[in-house]
C-alpha cells in the first residue's frame, strides 16, 4: 500500500457516494425532524452497502468472473427500477396527502432497497481493483464505506434544513430526486 492507494480509495468513495448523498438529501427532505439515531442508521446502511459491493465485485473477478460479466449489463436497469419504484411511491403519497402534514415512511425495507439501488454500481469498483490482494481490497472497501458515511450524514443534514423550509412539498421533491437519480444511473450505465 502506498499514498496513491489511499487517494484512489478516497476518490472511489466520493465518486460512489454521490448517489447515496442525493438519496440522503431526499430522505432528509422528506423527514426534516429526523432524529440523529435514524440519520446515523441511514448513513450507516449506505456506507455498509458501498463497502460490501466492491468486495463482492472483487470476489466475483477472482472466483466467478463469467457469471458477473453476464449480469453487469443489467445493473443500470435494476437501479432504475428500484429508484423509480421508491421515488414514484413518494410522489404518489405526496399527491394523495394534498398538503396535509406528511409523515415519512422510510422503513427498513425501503432503506434496504435504497442501499442496494445506490450501491449496485460499486460492484464495478471491485472489477477495477482485481489486482489488489484480499487485505488491500478490504481496506479500500472500508475507506469507501467511511467516506460514504460522512457524505451521507452531510446529505441528510442538508435535506433536513431544506425539508424544514419546504415541508409541504418535501416528499414530492424527494421522490422526484430519487426518480432523477435512477434515470441518471441508467443513462450512465447504458449509454456511457
Amino acid at each position: 500500500m502506498n499514498l496513491m492507494f489511499f487517494v484512489n480509495s478516497i476518490l472511489f468513495g466520493f465518486g460512489l457516494a454521490m448517489d447515496a448523498f442525493s438519496v440522503s438529501v431526499a430522505n432528509g427532505l422528506s423527514e426534516p425532524k429526523m432524529r440523529r439515531r435514524k440519520a446515523v442508521t441511514i448513513a450507516g446502511t449506505f456506507a455498509f452497502f458501498q463497502c460490501v459491493m466492491p468486495l463482492i465485485g472483487w470476489a466475483a473477478v477472482h472466483f466467478v468472473v463469467s457469471y458477473f460479466k453476464k449480469v453487469e449489463p443489467f445493473i443500470p436497469y435494476v437501479a432504475l427500477i428500484l429508484l423509480l419504484y421508491i421515488g414514484g411511491k413518494m410522489v404518489y403519497e405526496s399527491i394523495l396527502s394534498k398538503g396535509e402534514e406528511e409523515k415519512a415512511a422510510l422503513g427498513a425495507g425501503t432503506l434496504f432497497v435504497q442501499g442496494i439501488a445506490t450501491s449496485i454500481d460499486a460492484l464495478s469498483v471491485g472489477f477495477t481493483t482485481q489486482s489488489y490482494g484480499l487485505t488491500d481490497a478490504f481496506i479500500s472497501a472500508l475507506i469507501i464505506g467511511v467516506v460514504t458515511f460522512g457524505v451521507c450524514v452531510a446529505g441528510i443534514k442538508i435535506g433536513k434544513v431544506f425539508g424544514d423550509r419546504f415541508s409541504s412539498r418535501a416528499t414530492l421533491l424527494g421522490g422526484i430526486v430519487l426518480i432523477g437519480i435512477g434515470i441518471e444511473i441508467f443513462i450512465k450505465g447504458v449509454f456511457f
